[in-house]
């Protein structure tokens, strides 16, 4: 079954391959994940400690950085 979810995790994975250019929908995607990540955590608290590897993490950081420049 092909999913939302998985259009942005390949967005995300392509991005950090280097496959396509990092871009305002990579950081889109990112913050669909981690809405969805937050619910997901809220639903079941099983997947609390559940992160972000630190490469997309750094990715997101990014996001910040250039919104502050």
């Amino acid at each position: 079954m092909h999913t939302i979810e998985q259009d942005h995790c390949e967005i995300v994975r392509d991005s950090l391959a280097g496959n396509r250019t990092i871009d305002e929908q990579t950081f889109a995607s990112i913050n669909v994940l981690a809405e969805s990540l937050e619910n997901v955590r809220k639903q079941h608290r099983t997947f609390i400690d559940i992160e972000f590897s630190p490469h997309v993490q750094a990715l997101a950081e990014q996001e910040l950085k250039l919104a502050v420049s």
